[in-house]
């Protein structure tokens, strides 16, 4: 499973982890930290060199979050109710989250979005109370872009650090990909099923 999983990466190229990280933020279908953790392992190979996995990955970041900043710019909080309902299911996003975000913002402004990045389950959802907010785009990208940037970092690190053990224990490192990604399906399964509609307006909602 590693040697698949390098493999998959070393293929793709850095394209291939720009796209990877641009999806990773829209719908989740490999977690980040497999991404860039795979990343530092062929970075400490000599495949890939940690810059430009760093910008390529930050840059797909930036990009993800940039369309569910559009989406809060355009939308009025409604319409994303309206959306949710039907479709947040799926995404696992629910509305509680998305107030939890908008509240959070409202309260610490713009800033937040940068902090938010090291936060597993608001970091997407916070992009759309910035959206709503008019959160001017330059500020929201390079809030972005260092939030993610030092969190990327440390995965690439973290790859780099473990390669030797994943050459030296492949078998034992590919059972922990496995488990990794499965715990990721596992925990999406448990999101779609414990899904809640919304059911309230947004007088309701206020900080």
């Amino acid at each position: 499973m590693t040697d698949f999983l390098l493999e998959l990466l070393d293929k793709g190229g850095y394209l291939g982890i720009f796209f990877l990280m641009m999806a990773e933020n829209v719908f989740p279908p490999i977690p980040s930290e497999v991404i860039m953790g795979g990343a530092g392992v062929l970075v400490a190979k000599g495949q890939m060199t940690f810059g430009t996995v760093w910008v390529v990955a930050t840059l797909g970041t930036v990009v993800g979050n940039l369309f569910w900043f559009w989406i809060g710019k355009v939308w009025s909080e409604e319409q994303l109710k309206r959306i949710i309902d039907r479709w947040g299911r799926w995404l696992t996003f629910e509305w509680d989250e998305f107030t939890k975000a908008r509240n959070i913002f409202r309260k610490y402004g713009d800033g937040i979005v940068f902090a938010l990045r090291f936060s597993p389950l608001l970091r997407t959802i916070v992009s759309l109370p910035a959206g709503l907010a008019h959160m001017k785009l330059w500020r929201f990208c390079l809030f972005t872009f260092l939030g993610s940037g030092i969190w990327n970092a440390v995965l690439i690190f973290g790859g780099q650090a473990a390669a030797p053990l994943v050459e030296r224990f492949e078998k034992l490192a590919g059972y922990g990909v496995v488990l990794f990604v499965l715990a990721g399906a596992a925990f999406y399964v448990y999101r779609v099923v414990s899904w809640k509609r919304v059911v309230h307006h947004e007088g309701e909602d206020q900080a």
